[in-house]
């Protein structure tokens, strides 16, 4: 709910990589010629809700399942939005898991949250109902 208040009409946002951006989950770069050299995340945006996607992005770190809870949630939910949903627990969880080998879990936890925003643009954009 706090992610709908902070962002607001998503209309405004023309991709996932701008909402990414809204939020500070994007590098900073700091380039010149043809040396590119990407930074830690730009921390822009609202402090409160990127901490929350970060949160959540927690969450993903088991394998995906769709327990009993889950299956009850999900009752009575636009089926496209139920599809966004299920694509992105098995996308996020993977990636964590992949990226956790070779990464600082807070830096895999970062990489989840980013792609988690680009799931909740998703949402948004399916089932503009959601936003009242």
């Amino acid at each position: 709910m706090t992610l709908l208040l902070e962002i607001g009409d998503v209309r405004r946002f023309v991709s996932p990589r701008s909402l990414m951006a809204y939020f500070g989950l994007v590098p900073s770069e700091r380039s010149s010629g043809y040396t590119e050299r990407r930074g830690p995340i730009t921390k822009a945006g609202n402090a409160h809700a990127r901490r929350l996607l970060i949160e959540a992005a927690w969450n993903n770190r088991h394998r995906a399942g769709a327990d009993l809870i889950l299956k009850r949630r999900r009752q009575g939910q636009p089926a496209p939005v139920v599809a966004i949903a299920i694509k992105a627990q098995h996308r996020l969880s993977r990636k964590f898991r992949r990226l956790w080998q070779r990464k600082h879990p807070h830096v895999a936890i970062t990489a989840v949250a980013r792609e988690l925003c680009g799931f909740v643009w998703a949402i948004l954009k399916e089932a503009p109902q959601v936003q009242t």
